[in-house]
Order: structure tokens, then sequence, then C-alpha cells
């Protein structure tokens, strides 16, 4: 076993002996200003990052550094209230340690948010869109010796997010009274946020959402064989970042993410439900 992969094995260990019988199926990651989804989890067992081996911290804002096992939609799961990013200066395998873990620790479906700047000239800020297809601008977290226990050396990914899990949550957003858009996501590096001109070339090469993490999960993810549903929350809208006085701010982001809670939550209480 490499060096790599002994850090995964041995938080997972660790984490097994900490939650007993539980076994989660599905395993969330709440993205910036999406924390408070975490507190529906009913029968919470609260675990600090830092007491985790081998795990990173979460420094963003909106991030509170927590993995939470409990119930939601009546199945058992495991919640990142925080991710780790790139820009926060961890290497890919830190990036994406937990969500290897969850893999050991039984999870197959992977249900992933995050708030998005808006590429796509008809979404508006508050809109949630379903992430059908991503265009990655960051280093390829499989990049190094590859981990056969978890997958293959160069895993598909024609097909990165699953449609049926999509469809299904089309029409749980229905039944609850909103629309769940469709789109693409591009993943950049921050932390800065984009320029006038980025957001113009991200849109021409296909992109409708545009953040700083989501994709390395996904790719890990689907490395392993875990199945993946991804959901941005709008935070900016197009038309907006093209204004002479237009301006990124984080707390309007985080604002903007709080505004979606709740319907984040019947969505992804209503799609655990399902599996």
């Amino acid at each position: 076993m490499i060096a790599r992969e002994e850090k995964i094995f041995q938080a997972a260990d660790y984490l097994k002996m900490r939650i007993g019988d539980r076994k989660p199926i599905a395993g969330i990651i709440l993205g910036s200003g999406l924390g408070s989804l975490a507190e529906r989890i009913e029968n919470p067992l609260i675990i600090h990052y830092s007491e985790i081996p081998n795990f990173p911290v979460s420094t963003a804002v909106g991030h509170k550094g927590n993995l939470i096992f409990g119930e939601l939609g009546g199945r058992q799961v495991m919640c990142m209230q925080g991710r780790f990013h790139y820009y926060e200066g961890y290497t890919m395998d830190q990036v994406t340690i937990c969500v290897r873990v969850m893999k050991l620790l039984g999870v197959e479906y992977l249900l992933a948010s995050c708030a998005c700047g808006g590429l796509n000239p008809s979404f508006k800020v508050g809109d949630i869109m379903a992430i059908v297809d991503h265009i990655n601008l960051l280093p390829n977290p499989l990049i190094g010796p590859n981990m056969e226990s978890f997958g293959t050396r160069f895993p598909d990914m024609s097909h990165p997010y699953d449609m049926e899990l999509v469809e299904r949550a089309q029409k749980i957003a229905t039944q609850n009274g909103f629309n769940l858009l469709t789109g693409v996501y591009v993943a950049g590096s921050g932390p800065s946020y984009e320029t006038k001109a980025e957001y113009r070339y991200m849109r021409l090469i296909g992109g409708d959402a545009v953040a700083m993490s989501t994709v390395p999960e996904v790719i890990v993810a689907r490395h392993c064989g875990i199945k993946v549903f991804g959901v941005s929350i709008i935070t900016n809208a197009s038309g907006d970042t093209e204004k002479a006085d237009f301006k990124n701010d984080e707390q309007d982001v985080i604002k903007a993410a709080d505004a979606a809670v709740s319907r984040m939550t019947a969505l992804f209480t209503g799609l655990i439900r399902t599996l």
C-alpha cells in the first residue's frame, strides 16, 4: 500500500471506531453558506475535522469543519459541513480524502453542493442548478501513482453525474414548488474571483456556472465507483458581471446560499429518501 493510501485507511479506521454500527449510504458535501442544512440531520454524531487522523481543517468562510453522521430522509448519511479547497494550500489528496474515506465506510452515493457564479445569461441569483457535466481547470486529483484498491488508472468521465438522480431531483423540486435548472460547471482554482474576461471565456467554452470546488471530489468519487449528484446555488447573475460597478463579495455569496437552504434541504432530503 502506498503512503497516500495509508493515510486514507487510517482516517477510515478511526471513524469506524467512532461511529459503531452506523452504515451511511450517502455522503453529502456542503459548500459555502449551506452548512445549516446539516442541522436537519437527525440523531447526529458530530466529529470535528481536527479530531480525524490526516484530515485537513476548513478555513473558508461559511465552512464549519464538522463531519456529521446521522439520518436524513430516513437513511443513514455522513455529511461534510464544509469542504477543503485547493486554494487553501491543500494538495489534491487532502482536498479529496473524505470522498475516499466515504467509500471505505460504505457510501454508494455522493451529493455535493456549492455556491457558484452564474455564466448562463438566463440564470438569476438564487436559482438552483443540477450539474450535468463539468469543465475542469484544476489539477486532476488522480495524478500520481494509482490507488488500485479504489479504481482503475483511467476512469471513464463521459457521465460523471448520474442522470437518473438528476431526473428524480427535478421531480422533487417540482413537488416542492421550484424549478431545478441544469447546466455545466466550470471549476477554477481561485481564491481570486474571476475577471470579466474570464467570465466571458468560461461561457464561450460551454460553462453555465463557475466556482472553486466540487470537481476534484466528483472525479475521485467516480474513480471509486460512487454515483454523484451535484448541485449549485447561483450567487450572481451573468448580466451583473458586465456592469461597470460590478464587484464579487464573499458575504453576498453566503447570503444567496443562505436564502436557498430550505429548497436545498427539501431537495437533498427527498432525493436521499429515494436511494
